[in-house]
């Protein structure tokens, strides 16, 4: 896997599926370019769109928040905003 500092664009589907898996994120059986991920006090899907990763978050008190985080951030620095939530 390339370093975690590398733009996520450098890292090949395998790997950035395998990173996914580590961080706790399950794919979806019916869209295999959308991942979920379950936290305390609140939930994410990811989708795997052609030049970001899109994340819906679902908190507890039922809002919604829609990001968008392009493939050109390191793995390291995706990891930080999208695991840490909201």
């Amino acid at each position: 896997m390339p370093p975690a500092t590398a733009p996520l664009y450098n890292h090949p589907l395998p790997d950035i599926e395998t990173w996914l898996t580590s961080q706790g994120c399950h794919r979806d059986s019916d869209n295999i370019s959308q991942w979920r991920f379950s936290s305390a006090g609140w939930t994410a899907e990811l989708l795997l769109d052609t030049d970001s990763i899109v994340v819906h978050y679902a908190g507890s008190d039922g809002k919604t928040i829609q990001r968008s985080f392009k493939y050109s951030l390191s793995r390291s620095d995706l990891e930080k905003v999208i695991f840490s939530g909201p």
